[in-house]
């Protein structure tokens, strides 16, 4: 499956949201690649997926932060357009994407 997941992590509570924020970023960059500071993009199995999910779930504070997956179709993962600095690395064959 085609996943976009973003996240706003509070860092309002120094350390501990600055800790959570490392660590929902380091989930994500595990699994997919990132393609603006707090989205990432990714092509999972189901296993990876339910793996990535549980992790998330628990590092996130539910009451101060946010976590939004977006599941596409495969078509969808072809029609991206990307305009302007940092172009992404597509999480498919590893090309660029234009």
């Amino acid at each position: 499956m085609f996943l976009v997941i973003t996240y706003d992590v509070s860092t309002r509570e120094e350390r501990a949201g600055a800790r959570r924020l490392r660590r929902v970023a380091k989930a994500c960059t595990s699994y997919g690649t990132r393609v603006q500071k707090s989205v990432f993009e990714m092509q999972l199995g189901q296993k990876e997926w339910v793996e990535l999910r549980s992790r998330l779930l628990s590092e996130i504070d539910d009451t101060q932060d946010s976590l939004r997956i977006y599941f596409l179709d495969q078509t969808g993962q072809h029609r991206i357009e990307h305009h302007g600095v940092q172009v992404p690395i597509n999480v498919v064959d590893d090309s660029l994407t234009i």
